[in-house]
């Protein structure tokens, strides 16, 4: 995080969407990288180029439980006239010295073990007799209940083609080869493929910590009796649930009375364990909006630098936001309104490109495309707010779910997009082209 405050204009000064996100990214920077196990990593950005030191696979290798033999040895082979090979000995996988494999030679050999000197491909154990002098087999003996063990001799019914069956050396990848971009997130395949080239740590950004806490007296748990007036708190749960989704590790606080003193005093408490701050409530101009006043004293007594913003932008739902740096190492802050669709739009606009961003993603953004919406009448927007409408995506076609009201939780959650009507648009007729941004 950057030690300069974010900066400030007048209050009455209407911010634009890509002013806010413009002044956070600008503030927020990347956490310092570290040394993690693998799976420590997962989910982490990976801040070098990792390069492969031992190709894979190390060895030509069979691809098929059968018989290491030579391509001269089994040529014309049938079921009539079958090649009749001597079988010198097993090769497993992870055997240490092979076996030499001669002319009318054969030697058993598992998935996955090196191909032994001499051989030139492997044979299925399904073309042979498995060396039971029976016909064709389905599948492999064990050695102890094979009747010569690993000798005798071995009934060959088809011929081969030179290496077929066989996984050639570096045919995954060779030594010397960039394995990953700096850039990538370790997700399970790319942890694998660290393992498999010997990495047993990487170099990467932590998953930030994000602290994310309700503000409202009339807030209950869930679980909880309501009384009269009281709702129950969801935006600590959904933002908890989406800062995970974005990537970082995310402690729900929950709610906090409406007393700036305890709120300050919990804020401050957070600090520890954050890299990120979210709020959400409080950040209106209502008498009871001690968000503000509670930042504001923090800001006032920090180091010079810290302080939150307190704006109101032009959008809808979200009008209201605050964000600065707070507390001695200037950790960001971002405070959303208390509405559940106005945070949670909030989020995806803003603290999600933060989180990212924290990570050291390069694309911070949530995608977005063109659309054709399908509605029964036409969309209404406010002139001059740019509005993010619930909608779900399918096809090329978008479709509104629910009305515009911030408090529409229940169309919230059949949403998979936001329909974006630009600030100079009043209106948006069905069969229009819009953009449309994807939640997931």
């Amino acid at each position: 995080m950057s030690s300069a405050a974010p900066r400030t204009t007048g209050q009455d000064h209407l911010w634009s969407v890509d002013e806010h996100l413009e002044d956070i990214l600008a503030t927020v920077r990347p956490l310092e990288p570290i040394e993690l196990q693998l799976l420590d990593a997962q989910g982490c950005v990976l801040v070098d180029d990792v390069t492969v030191p031992v190709s894979l696979p190390p060895f030509d290798n069979s691809s098929m439980d059968g018989y290491a033999v030579r391509v001269a040895d089994v040529a014309g082979a049938s079921e009539e006239f079958p090649a009749v090979l001597e079988v010198v000995g097993d090769v497993a996988a992870g055997q240490a010295e092979p076996l030499q494999v001669g002319p009318g030679q054969a030697a058993r050999i598992m998935t996955g073990a090196p191909l032994p000197p001499g051989a030139e491909t492997v044979v299925p154990v399904e073309w042979t007799d498995g060396g039971l002098g029976e016909g064709p087999v389905t599948g492999m003996r064990a050695r102890a209940l094979a009747p010569e063990g690993a000798e005798g001799h071995v009934h060959v019914y088809r011929p081969a083609e030179a290496r077929a069956h066989v996984r050639a050396k570096g045919s995954d990848v060779k030594a010397g080869d960039r394995a990953l971009e700096a850039g990538t997130v370790l997700g399970p395949p790319q942890i694998a493929l660290l393992a498999a080239i010997g990495r047993g740590t990487v170099r990467v950004r932590p998953r930030p910590r994000v602290v994310v806490m309700s503000t409202g007296s009339e807030l209950v748990q869930p679980d909880e009796a309501l009384r009269s007036g009281q709702i129950y708190d969801s935006n600590s749960f959904a933002l908890t649930a989406a800062a995970r989704d974005a990537g970082a590790i995310a402690y729900r606080v929950g709610a906090v009375a409406d007393d700036a003193e305890i709120l300050r005093s919990t804020i401050e408490d957070q600090l520890v364990r954050a890299d990120l701050m979210v709020t959400t409530g409080g950040v209106s101009v209502g008498a009871y909006d001690v968000v503000k006043e509670a930042l504001q004293s923090v800001g006032d007594e920090d180091e010079a630098g810290s302080g939150i913003d307190f704006r109101k932008l032009a959008m809808q739902p979200g009008k209201p936001q605050g964000f600065g740096s707070i507390g001695p190492d200037h950790t960001p802050l971002l405070a959303l309104p208390g509405n559940p669709v106005s945070s949670y739009v909030s989020f995806e606009l803003f603290v999600r490109p933060a989180i990212c961003t924290l990570m050291g993603l390069e694309d911070v953004h949530r995608p977005r495309t063109r659309a054709t919406l399908a509605a029964d009448k036409a969309l209404t927007s406010p002139k001059g707010r740019r509005q993010f409408l619930r909608g779900t995506y399918a096809d090329g076609t978008v479709t509104p779910v629910g009305g515009a009201g911030s408090h529409l939780v229940a169309a919230l959650a059949h949403a998979d997009s936001l329909i974006v009507v630009p600030e100079d648009t009043e209106s948006v007729e069905p069969g229009a082209e819009v953009e449309v941004v994807l939640l997931g």
